[in-house]
């Protein structure tokens, strides 16, 4: 754990997590050029993209607001309220979006972005993996989001919480990273359904993984989920309807 400044105000956890925003965006650019999207639609993406980082951190912080309101906590906005993945997710892909099909409409490509937006979030659910990875490594040297505290020889030892605990921060990352890979090679592939996929692949994972953390982390709508679970689930739902809906209208026809 290495939980302290760096330089400045900045310790390791903000340097990943900035680290991850360029990775996230530089990823996007490499890979666009790869399949070969045209540059507007790069350029169009890319302004999505930075607004999408822009809002989700404020979203990141709302919806952890939220949970500890519906914990008991009071609703409140400030250094101490956390912040929480899928609502920086949520919030990102609402700004991305608003981005995207506005912006679009401005561009005189015969309705493209239309056309290639199944590519287009192929490719950023490519960079969204990389970006997560990265944080995740920043929680691991804050010392947050940790898993339970265990005397097992993968135990990591944890400042903030004086034990051992599972390194949750740790597993999320490699999978993260294992998934983005996973995801690229779909895309230079030609496949056109990796952010679906990403929803499904990660809701699953992160389901599961809850079960492993022992870090406070609020309360859902539903009282034996977790936040991030009643979240995963419902990602997954649509994820796999978005998966679903393609084989569906190919049989009609």
């Amino acid at each position: 754990m290495y939980p302290y400044y760096i330089f400045g105000q900045f310790d390791l956890y903000l340097i990943c997590i900035t680290l991850g925003a360029v990775a996230c965006l530089f990823l996007f650019r490499l890979l666009a050029d790869r399949v070969r999207l045209s540059t507007p639609l790069t350029n169009l993406s890319l302004g999505g993209g930075v607004a999408g980082l822009a809002a989700g951190l404020g979203t990141a912080v709302l919806f952890q607001a939220f949970y500890n309101f519906l914990a008991g906590y009071g609703f409140s906005l400030d250094k101490e309220t956390g912040a929480t993945f899928y609502g920086g997710l949520v919030g990102g892909i609402g700004a991305f979006l608003a981005v995207y099909f506005l912006g679009g409409r401005l561009l005189r490509d015969g309705g493209a972005y239309k056309s290639e937006f199944s590519l287009v979030s192929s490719i950023a659910a490519c960079s969204i993996t990389l970006a997560h990875a990265c944080g995740r490594l920043g929680c691991f040297f804050a010392g947050c989001c940790h898993g339970h505290v265990t005397d097992a020889w993968y135990g990591v030892y944890m400042p903030a919480v004086g034990e051992k605990v599972i390194p949750t921060q740790l597993i999320e990352a490699v999978f993260l990273a294992a998934l983005c890979a996973f995801l690229v090679f779909r895309v230079l592939r030609g496949k056109r359904d990796g952010f679906p996929v990403y929803l499904v692949a990660y809701g699953f994972f992160r389901f599961f993984i809850e079960f492993l953390r022992g870090d406070y982390r609020g309360a859902s709508p539903v009282s034996f989920l977790t936040p991030s679970q009643f979240t995963a689930l419902i990602l997954t739902a649509v994820g796999m309807l978005l998966l679903l809906l393609p084989k569906k209208k190919g049989a009609e026809e």
